[in-house]
């Protein structure tokens, strides 16, 4: 892919831009599975999910510099100073198209960006997030709520450029650190969350709740986890570190008992509208359903049994000994491991011997990048 930005030399985000994209899934792939060789002989990889090479990134992270009559809107450079990056080629024309108008707002409103060296200023990033179906939600992450009235007064003008606009907050984020909201949200629409529709199924996108950069590249890893899944025919399945519901939503069918648990409770709200909504049409057994809120290892643990199948999705820093644990000594006949740290799947697998892994497939998210997630379906012994 050709970026100008590359080019003259103001981002360095892309760091394998330059290979080509047949090798670089090549060189990922090649990676990935010299890592799981040593934990799975006889391990069988399905070919690799690549992406678009240039518009798949569907979640925006801009921080916000300069001024308010002429903010940047992109990343910080050395000296922490605003590169505008608007015209990155990595997101869709519907999401680089949102970006002047952003821009433009913040100087309507009178938004002061923030100011790393001065530590002075309120807006520090816009996080922006485009669903399948064209529908945005837009973010503004400030050190206070004092431009609160402001957002307000100025929302309808917003919303008219923007049409598909249809969910906006204000996060509030006071420290002074690398990071990239905080955890206070004030919605300044009538709608809180995204619908976002994957393979057939809307899931409901809330301002903190995480879902992958990629969709396209997500529905094929959700279709594969779905698919594994069916393959082992279990009657009860959990779905550990579920989030919005994505994965255990996928894996519905009549008669199987589907739980989900995950520590976010606007997460589990919205993965139980989700599953309501599926139950209300008919589809995929949805009353088979139930979202939990809880500590997903606390909760394990704390089982009487366990199910016959669980997914795992867990955050880059992988399982832990607590869980891989319990699950090597829980009974599970199956286990679907989705992993977007291959490093410490490695790990996790390692402490999991009574587990075979059968099948695995890399899902390549994050373009021109040596990021990688990877699926793995284990048996055990």
């Amino acid at each position: 892919m050709q970026c100008a930005y590359w080019d003259a030399g103001v981002c360095r985000s892309c760091t394998l831009i330059e290979t080509p994209y047949a090798a670089q899934l090549d060189h990922k792939q090649a990676g990935v599975e010299a890592l799981l060789a040593p934990l799975a002989p006889g391990l069988t990889w399905r070919d690799p999910v690549g992406s678009d090479e240039a518009g798949f990134r569907t979640k925006a992270k801009m921080v916000v510099a300069g001024t308010i009559d002429a903010p940047t809107l992109g990343i910080l450079d050395a000296d922490g100073l605003g590169t505008d990056l608007r015209r990155c080629g990595l997101y869709p024309p519907a999401l680089s198209a949102a970006f002047p108008v952003l821009a433009e707002f913040v100087t309507v409103a009178s938004l002061e960006p923030y100011s790393v060296p001065e530590r002075r200023g309120e807006l520090k990033h816009i996080l922006v997030t485009l669903a399948p179906s064209g529908g945005l939600m837009a973010r503004f992450v400030m050190r206070s709520t004092e431009a609160l009235t402001r957002l307000r007064k100025h929302l309808p003008w917003l919303m008219e450029r923007l049409p598909a606009l249809s969910v906006v907050t204000l996060n509030v984020l006071p420290e002074h650190k690398a990071v990239t909201e905080g955890d206070r949200e004030i919605v300044l629409t009538a709608a809180d969350t995204l619908p976002m529709t994957v393979n057939g199924v809307t899931l409901h996108l809330g301002p903190r709740s995480f879902f992958q950069t990629n969709t396209d590249v997500a529905s094929a890893l959700y279709r594969q986890v779905a698919a594994w899944v069916d393959g082992a025919a279990p009657a009860s399945l959990w779905d550990l570190y579920c989030g919005v519901g994505g994965l255990a939503l996928h894996c519905l069918a009549p008669g199987r008992r589907v739980t989900g648990v995950e520590i976010s409770d606007a997460a589990i709200e919205s993965a139980r509208l989700s599953a309501a909504e599926m139950a209300a049409a008919g589809i995929g057994g949805a009353t088979e359903a139930a979202f939990l809120a809880a500590d997903a290892v606390a909760w394990a643990q704390n089982q009487d049994s366990a199910p016959e199948a669980v997914v795992v999705n867990p955050p880059r820093r992988g399982l832990g000994p607590d869980l891989a644990g319990w699950l090597e000594h829980s009974g599970a006949k199956t286990v679907v491991y989705s992993s977007c740290n291959p490093t410490s799947l490695a790990r996790d697998l390692e402490a999991m011997p009574s587990y075979v892994a059968r099948e695995a497939r890399l899902f390549d998210m994050f373009p021109h990048t040596g990021h990688g997630e990877v699926g793995v379906l284990l048996e055990r012994r």
